[in-house]
């Protein structure tokens, strides 16, 4: 048998018993907290890879975000009217807001300062206005809104018809190289435009004194402050064209010929004109000058025309063109020069009046006639080449602008450009598709421009 412990065995034994279990339960309590502290917060390698998931997350969004901004700006870029589209659409958006004359987009859309019926009598400077006449429009800054709106619905014109519908054209009349498709629609837009200006400018000048370039019209009754809505149209229309092809030139959107120089000078003296003359109310001889020049350009932008699809009556045509460039730019500006010399002084007021503008005085007759004058001797400039023209093709056949550079980027094709644009205009994607695609598009482009690089070579050497 086993003898009983004793007392102070057992009291002293069960304490030790319990401290064990307090020590093994604090244990498994720090254990606890220790396991379930290292598997939630204080865990190093989890904190990172949550960094790293949001880093990607943020990096994806930044690439799509980039993606379709290159997508955007690859639109832009291919088609170029997009951009001016957008303009006018954000204009005309605004304006159906509030379509009433308190809207400051109206300025931009519409024509401003008309005159009330009771206003016309001092304006006109009339005993009476008539009741029945077309209602009068007068002149100030906001014009210039009117203007710049309609430059940008002419470049957003400009650039939709010569890449929707004459490039298409111009690929049909079988104008294979880049060059000469550029020119060949660069000519037919302005015939275009030109083909509908010009009628409509002579009906304008049918409307007001100066019909048929008459020039003592252009001097009775100064100053010509209001005009109906149709001449003020047409007056600012054609500011705004010119303007559009100034900002063209720029930008250099047209390739330059030899006559670049030349080309800047007549940009600056137009737009001086047409500043100068619309300012001091000098308008009516501006719609005589603006008449010469519409319908010879049309002429000739249609003789290049003809001359790039290779036409049968391009021969023909050209004489026309030559004939009314000697009338209109020639022999009626001439006449408009002389009137400044011996009219312009001897018909209607002729002082400087600052309070009731009057501007017909010695000082605009100067500047009238030195600008007039410049534009007479660009055009005499441009005649010379013209007159060299015909007479090749008359006595040698041959149908060349003397103005063209060498035709080096003609020996490029089109076909190239188009592939490219295919090639760029891939779905977006993300990741490692992403950038396998921006392989594929780099190293296609790369080969693109290697093969032109060694076409021309190939070429040079050949020559």
């Amino acid at each position: 048998m086993t003898a009983p412990e004793s007392p102070m065995a057992q009291s002293s034994a069960i304490p030790a018993s319990a401290s064990n279990k307090d020590q093994m339960g604090a244990t498994r309590r720090r254990r606890k907290s220790s396991v379930r502290g290292h598997g939630h917060t204080h865990d190093p390698t989890a904190r990172q890879s949550s960094n790293k998931q949001d880093q990607l997350d943020m990096l994806s969004k930044r690439s799509r975000a980039r993606a379709i901004l290159r997508r955007c700006k690859h639109i832009a870029v291919k088609h170029t009217w997009t951009t001016p589209l957008v303009l006018i659409l954000a204009f005309l958006s605004i304006y159906a807001v509030n379509p009433t004359e308190s809207n400051i987009v109206h300025h931009f859309i519409f024509l401003s300062y008309k005159v009330p019926q009771q206003g016309l009598d001092a304006v006109a400077g009339n005993a009476a206005a008539d009741p029945d006449a077309p209602a009068q429009y007068g002149k100030g800054l906001w014009d210039i809104a009117f203007v710049c709106f309609y430059a940008t619905v002419l470049s957003f014109t400009r650039e939709f018809i010569m890449q929707e519908l004459l490039r298409p054209l111009a690929k049909f009349y079988g104008i294979r190289s880049r060059g000469k498709q550029l020119r060949f629609m660069e000519q037919a837009y302005t015939a275009i435009y030109f083909g509908i200006l010009g009628p409509f400018g002579l009906y304008v000048m049918s409307r007001t004194p100066v019909w048929y370039f008459n020039t003592t019209g252009m001097y009775e009754s100064f100053p010509h402050k209001t005009h109906e809505a149709v001449v003020k149209f047409y007056y600012l229309f054609e500011a705004a064209y010119w303007a559009q092809q100034a900002l063209v030139m720029l930008l250099g959107l047209e390739k330059p010929r030899k006559d670049y120089y030349e080309l800047v000078a007549h940009h600056i003296v137009t737009l001086s004109l047409i500043g100068l003359s619309y300012r001091f109310h000098f308008t009516y001889m501006g719609i005589a000058v603006y008449l010469t020049h519409d319908i010879s350009d049309f002429f000739m932008a249609m003789s290049k025309s003809l001359n790039y699809i290779d036409s049968p009556i391009t021969g023909p045509w050209y004489c026309l063109s030559l004939a009314s460039w000697i009338y209109l730019r020639h022999v009626i500006n001439l006449k408009i020069l002389w009137s400044i010399l011996t009219e312009f002084s001897t018909v209607g007021p002729y002082e400087l009046n600052w309070e009731t503008q009057q501007y017909k005085c010695w000082i605009s007759k100067t500047i009238t006639f030195g600008l007039l004058g410049l534009l007479q001797s660009l055009n005499l400039f441009w005649l010379f080449f013209l007159v060299r023209i015909g007479y090749r093709f008359v006595f040698h056949d041959v149908k060349q602008d003397d103005r063209s550079e060498a035709e080096d980027s003609e020996a490029e094709p089109m076909e190239t450009i188009d592939e490219l644009s295919k090639v760029d205009a891939a779905p977006i994607v993300t990741g490692e598709a992403a950038h396998a695609a921006q392989a594929v598009v780099n190293g296609v482009a790369k080969a693109a421009a290697g093969g032109g690089v060694a076409s021309r070579t190939r070429s040079r050497r050949a020559a």
